[in-house]
């Protein structure tokens, strides 16, 4: 065995590679599995979210004001990984639905400031509920140590996620 054959096979010990091309197969890719699952979620939340005719679109930036993670329109449209123009038609129809209003800062008139009215706040207050509710069912038969060992791969998924995207755009 060469030195270089010695590096690779070290290498793939420290790396290992869990899909190969020539076997891959979507139905058991994680991304496969991970978009159908908050394809599932997000249909389930809609259909429990009928009576306020909110859609899986809509109760996420609503939910975001609500938690006030989010508070203006740049801010919305980054949380939820929208355009400006996606944000803006999104904004129009929670508009429209009298949940929140624009309102223009009073301190630089180019930032737009998203409040709640009345009827947002109890929407968006439904929410947690029906989150809950769903995650749980999903949930079904897994036991707590399951539970902080699966959130704990999804983190290192996400921050693995999250270092190539910064890798990416600094390149």
């Amino acid at each position: 065995m060469t030195s270089n054959s010695c590096a690779n096979d070290t290498d793939s010990a420290a790396k290992p590679t869990f899909y190969r091309a020539e076997t891959y197969t979507p139905e058991d890719s994680m991304g496969y599995m991970m978009r159908q699952i908050l394809s599932l979620v997000g249909h389930e939340v809609e259909r429990q979210l009928a009576h306020t005719d909110l859609t899986n679109a809509q109760w996420i930036p609503l939910y975001k004001l609500y938690v006030e993670s989010a508070s203006t329109v740049a801010q919305v449209a980054r949380q939820c990984q929208l355009d400006a123009g996606a944000t803006t038609r999104l904004l129009d129809r929670l508009e429209g639905k009298d949940l929140c209003k624009r309102v223009r800062s009073e301190v630089d008139r180019r930032v737009v400031h998203i409040e709640l009215t009345d009827a947002g706040v109890q929407a968006a207050s439904e929410i947690p509920k029906i989150l809950t509710g769903i995650h749980n069912a999903y949930l079904e038969g897994f036991t707590l140590q399951e539970f902080e060992t699966l959130k704990s791969y999804l983190r290192r998924i996400l921050k693995n996620a999250e270092s190539i995207a910064t890798h990416v755009q600094t390149s």
